[in-house]
């Protein structure tokens, strides 16, 4: 059971090379458990018992339930499709000297670059094509080992291993072909969407890395995948959205790009994405105002994006005392500064819902002097004032081109979300609440 979990992670991890790919698993996922697709530019007819999904710049993504029976708010969770990755510019082809043809890039998030050298590599994401007047979307995944960044020798920088950074204006071209010939790389993706190069107006267009993801160790119970943060939770969030049962909330699963460089962008956590949609919500359910309001008083977020393991090499950078393990359970994230939303209700309501799930719970704290970065919950809560909770998994080497994690950990989050999405919210008179 647990290899067939597992393989399943995988699957879903290695059939998602970039962010709409991503996308389009999930909404695939839904689709084949009956949701039907909303169009945001057309009216809403939304029914009870009805199970739906509407998508924005075809890499975010929002599913949603409406009970048969009374309804007392909504039960959100949030993680995101994209993970750092290097971006084909429009005219990527690079005439370089030693006879080579390399390819245009520029960083997207914040990668661990020098992970990426010396691994075969190829190219996923979307084009925009003519088609007769139109102009639509195709995803594209050249699907062969395509081009490489090679290192220089050793020979040649003595002190490489001495070095961090890399200069990625001149260190992160791949490598295409040999020659200076131009075109081919353009023609190689006009073939892959299906059309001529005529008809091939624009991209959006990203290195992934061709090793596919794998199980470690003697009994496989640790993944050593790509794009783990933060495809581990969108799988286990969408998982345990589609087992859950029916509660007296509204479930709401929602998946944003753009979280590695920001959120500020028409399908990322700081637009009005999540807010439309809960808006049309109320207005489908026929709500006025103050049952609108009332229902995201009895609301609650669960921000899903992986947390830091103590690393076994270097220790020193976790927190003393609040440090997750790989296998441990599921990370409820903290901070002083609020770069995580987690406060003292929403921690305790979590921890019911995992206790419920009977599933472990870990802490983790960014040392004092190494702070981390916001996430989905602070950016949404900003724009949805609702109690959050900022949740992950624990994992290593997070933003390399390979990174680690538990099977085990994995399951915990799908138990939690099932658990969590079948329950309903009440906000109590006295500042508590149950779920």
């Amino acid at each position: 059971m647990e290899q067939t979990f597992a393989r399943e992670l995988l699957d879903f991890l290695d059939a998602s090379p970039s962010c709409y790919h991503a996308a389009a698993n999930v909404a695939a996922a839904l689709e084949q458990a009956g949701y039907r697709h909303l169009m945001e530019f057309e009216p809403w007819h939304l029914e009870r018992g009805g199970a739906y999904y509407v998508m924005r710049g075809d890499s975010t993504v929002a599913a949603f339930r409406i009970p048969q029976g009374p309804v007392r708010g909504f039960l959100l969770a949030a993680g995101h499709s994209d993970s750092p990755t290097l971006k084909l510019r429009q005219e990527a082809e690079t005439a370089s000297p030693g006879n080579c043809l390399r390819l245009s890039v520029e960083p997207y998030g914040g990668g661990i670059w020098r992970s990426w050298l010396d691994r075969p590599l190829s190219v996923a994401g979307r084009v925009m094509v003519r088609d007769g007047d139109a102009i639509r979307g195709r995803l594209v995944n050249i699907d062969r080992d395509l081009l490489v960044i090679p290192s220089v020798a050793i020979h040649m920088d003595r002190e490489v291993n001495k070095k961090g950074g890399l200069d990625p204006a001149r260190d992160l071209f791949p490598l295409f072909a040999e020659g200076a010939e131009p075109g081919r790389f353009r023609a190689m993706v006009a073939d892959c969407a299906g059309v001529s190069e005529a008809d091939l107006l624009s991209t959006e267009l990203f290195l992934y890395p061709r090793t596919p993801g794998t199980l470690l160790g003697p009994d496989g119970d640790l993944i050593a995948a790509p794009r783990l943060d933060d495809l581990q939770c969108v799988f286990a969030c969408l998982r345990g959205f589609l087992a859950a049962e029916p509660g007296e909330s509204i479930p709401v699963l929602c998946v944003f790009n753009n979280e590695e460089v920001g959120s500020g962008t028409r399908q990322g956590a700081d637009s009005t994405f999540l807010t439309d949609v809960l808006s049309r919500i109320s207005g489908g359910m026929e709500w006025d105002s103050e049952t609108a309001h009332a229902a995201l008083g009895n609301s609650f977020l669960v921000s899903a994006d992986n947390a830091h393991a103590v690393h076994p090499a270097h220790p020193e950078y976790a927190d003393a005392g609040e440090r997750p393990v790989l296998g441990g359970g599921i990370v409820i994230k903290y901070s002083a500064a609020q770069r995580y939303t987690t406060d003292a209700l929403s921690a305790a309501l979590f921890q019911r819902v995992c206790e419920l799930a009977e599933v472990p719970v870990q802490r983790f704290s960014n040392r004092p002097d190494l702070p981390g970065g916001s996430t989905l919950g602070n950016i949404s809560s900003a724009h949805l004032s609702i109690p959050s909770v900022d949740i992950g998994l624990p994992q290593l080497a997070m933003h390399a081109s390979s990174e680690v994690a538990s099977v085990r950990d994995t399951q915990a989050l799908v138990r939690a979300m099932t658990v969590y999405f079948g329950r309903s919210f009440r906000r109590l008179p006295d500042g508590g609440a149950s779920i």
